[in-house]
């Protein structure tokens, strides 16, 4: 690789993460500010809303790009706060589904909107 070609690709690169910094920066204080969610707390909502009624938990580290501890502790403040319900797997009792409560629907709808407006002023 040349170095000119080499400094653009670093460039692109930093270009990448100062947008995306950006965008996740206003998306965790508008989302906070207005729903008492941070940004991955909403895409873990996000997740689990739009799939079938429960969400295996493995899928949903995936989905949030978290590690699996930090999604497992993701997952159990969501449930604190009464938005998500965990339950075993009755094949394999090792995975757990993740659900939306009916306080966990209500909080993911509200925040939709907050969420759409930040995407759109931020990418567009």
């Amino acid at each position: 690789m040349s170095d000119v070609a080499e400094k653009q690709l670093v460039q692109e690169w930093h270009e990448l993460l100062a947008r995306y910094s950006a965008v996740f920066s206003k998306l965790e204080c508008r989302l906070q500010e207005r729903h008492g969610i941070g940004a991955n707390e909403f895409e873990a909502l996000e997740r689990v809303a739009t799939g079938d009624s429960k969400c295996r938990s493995a899928d949903l580290t995936e989905a949030i790009h978290l590690s699996q501890s930090a999604t497992s502790r993701l997952v159990a403040r969501l449930e604190k706060e009464g938005l998500v319900e965990r339950a075993l797997c009755e094949v394999d009792r090792r995975g757990i589904f993740v659900s939306l409560t009916d306080a966990g629907r209500e909080r993911y709808l509200a925040a939709k909107r907050t969420h759409r407006e930040v995407l759109n002023e931020t990418l567009r």
